[in-house]
């Protein structure tokens, strides 16, 4: 019994131990858990911030894209709604080298020139609708002698809806900013064209001044601390850093117009962290596909200490998140150059007369600037290939390029020049006669209206860029064809090819599949023709260049409203530290209301 008794004894003891570790482990688990939901959770101050701007990052539309979007009618009136609503009192300033209006001096009189720009085209519209201001460099002959005491003039003529500012560069910093690094140096590199990038210390001094000076004359022509800026292409690739050291409030949206290399390529340029850095001061990062705004993350992500957020499609820097998304460009929808054009049979009777096209011929064309990356000598090489496998097309096929002038002055597009003259007249020596040129090389700049005429006479566009960020001929072209006929040929490696998948598609360095291409398009009947345009031009009406900047308007707003919530959190940390005590007032004006 005694025995027995002990035996309990011992049971109760054992039991009491056990219950006694398994309060201690409950407990244990329980702190655990209270301490990792609390490291999860933002503390007061920036770590708030920081998890508010990751939820509002969540919200954002990866690129440029969204449900809601595809339901809406992208119109100026899109766009003004967007900064009414969305923006309110905020100023839009657009940043780019190049100027939508140039005054040049011709015969003692001043004569006005519209550029046959991509980048002037898909954003001259915008600047319209937001009454916006933007700051170009100045360099036509007569531009000095229109400008106010402040460097502006207001545009378009005749019907004035927004400023241009102009910056004055002296010879010296245009060589070496323009001619010298950004395009022997920062093109060639971003352009798998297989040019070398020329790279100087004393460009590269040109390039940093020149974008100190810019971002001068942005933060004089800011009429408050939170302008909404954006910065247009390669030529800025240091402004943004500069535009925040001054204007910490500003967004600043940075759009990169050309391809982004992978890191590896990145690599040679000798100022690479300069260039991120630089970049980085932006808000937003914009580039034409997913492909190359991956590509710049990588190089992010393999130079610069950083965060990366690749769900959020962000880079953390400097206590600074930078938002890196898609958002491919497009142009006005409807095309208001349509409005002063003759009609396609007049427009086809026109260009025929005037570069002598023989009336039972196909006409194919390529209009861009005279450029390596443009692939224009490829397509020489295509025609005649065309000719060698398919001698029945000789004297029923024209190509007629129209080759604008650009950078004469760099070796590499000196030599372009001459080889393209060369091969044009080898082809019409060897193919042509009398009365058949079968090459018509045209290396001047056309207007606007002029290119259009020429897209509406076309049976056939070539676009074969050999590396194209998006490349807006082929859009224009589309949109140009209301006759809903015409055949597009365009390159795998335009960033156009992701979203007009009913042209041909073609690689322009294969030359005998790029022949047999041109046969299908020469051969082709018109209700096939009918039909592809009929779909790319529903592509190009949806996805217009009001879309392109309205996504982007659109994320700035959320990132304003993510920078008001940073501010309410600051208050609030005052508060609950003690520092001082905020007023309901004070936290409303946080917020915007007034």
């Amino acid at each position: 019994m005694i025995q027995y008794g002990v035996d309990f004894l011992w049971v109760l003891i054992l039991i009491s131990l056990g219950l006694s570790a398994l309060a201690i482990f409950v407990s244990i688990f329980q702190h655990r858990r209270r301490h990792s939901k609390a490291a999860s959770m933002p503390a007061v101050g920036d770590d708030v911030a920081s998890e508010a701007a990751r939820q509002v990052m969540r919200e954002f539309e990866k690129n440029g894209q969204s449900v809601d979007a595809a339901l809406v009618t992208w119109s100026p009136e899109t766009l003004r709604k967007i900064l009414t609503e969305d923006l309110p009192d905020a100023q839009v300033i657009v940043v780019s080298n190049r100027e939508p209006y140039i005054h040049n001096e011709k015969n003692g009189e001043v004569e006005l020139v519209v550029p046959a720009s991509g980048l002037v085209a898909a954003l001259e519209p915008i600047t319209r609708a937001c009454a916006g201001t933007w700051i170009a460099y100045g360099g036509g002959t007569a531009d000095r002698e229109v400008v106010d005491s402040n460097d502006r003039v207001q545009v378009p003529p005749g019907n004035p809806s927004y400023t241009l500012r102009r910056v004055w560069l002296t010879e010296e910093e245009y060589q070496g900013y323009y001619l010298g690094f950004a395009n022997e140096g920062l093109w060639p590199l971003c352009h798998i064209a297989f040019t070398r990038p020329i790279f100087r210390d004393s460009d590269w001094e040109a390039y940093e001044a020149a974008n100190r000076k810019f971002a001068d004359t942005v933060v004089a022509e800011a009429r408050n601390e939170r302008p909404i800026v954006l910065v247009q292409d390669y030529h800025f690739a240091l402004l943004p850093r500069m535009i925040r050291e001054r204007l910490p409030e500003a967004i600043v949206i940075t759009f990169w117009h050309i391809p982004w290399p992978n890191s590896e390529v990145f690599s040679i340029c000798p100022w690479r962290e300069r260039i991120l850095d630089g970049l980085l001061g932006s808000s937003i990062i914009g580039f034409h596909t997913q492909f190359h705004a991956n590509n710049f993350t990588e190089s992010v992500d393999r130079f610069m200490e950083s965060r990366i957020e690749r769900a959020d499609a962000a880079v953390s820097y400097g206590g600074q998140t930078t938002l890196v998304h898609a958002y491919p460009i497009s142009i006005e929808w409807p095309a208001e150059m349509l409005k002063a054009l003759p009609s396609v049979e007049q427009s086809q009777q026109h260009i025929r007369e005037r570069f002598g096209i023989p009336a039972d011929a196909k006409l194919c064309v390529g209009v861009e600037r005279l450029d390596y990356t443009k692939g224009i000598l490829d397509r020489f090489h295509a025609l005649e290939e065309l000719f060698i496998r398919h001698p029945e097309t000789i004297g029923k096929v024209v190509f007629l390029q129209i080759a604008a002038p650009s950078r004469g002055t760099l070796p590499a597009y000196k030599q372009l020049h001459e080889e393209c003259l060369r091969f044009a007249e080898e082809l019409n020596e060897r193919y042509g006669n009398e009365t058949y040129r079968p090459v018509v090389l045209v290396a001047q700049h056309h207007s606007q209206k002029d290119v259009y005429e020429i897209y509406r006479a076309a049976d056939i566009c070539l676009v074969t860029s050999l590396h194209d960020g998006m490349n807006l001929v082929a859009k224009e072209f589309v949109a140009s064809r209301d006759d809903e006929q015409g055949v597009l040929l365009l390159s795998t490696f335009a960033g156009a090819s992701r979203e007009l998948l009913e042209a041909l598609i073609v690689n322009p360095y294969d030359a005998a599949m790029m022949s047999e291409t041109m046969l299908q398009a020469l051969t082709m009947g018109p209700e096939e023709q009918r039909g592809r345009m009929r779909r790319m031009r529903d592509i190009v009406r949806d996805n217009n260049v009001y879309r392109w900047a309205g996504s982007m308007l659109l994320d700035a707003a959320r990132l304003r409203k993510r920078d008001e919530l940073d501010r309410v959190t600051a208050l609030s940390d005052r508060s609950v530290n003690g520092d001082n005590v905020v007023s309901m007032f004070e936290r409303k004006q946080a917020v915007g209301f007034r």
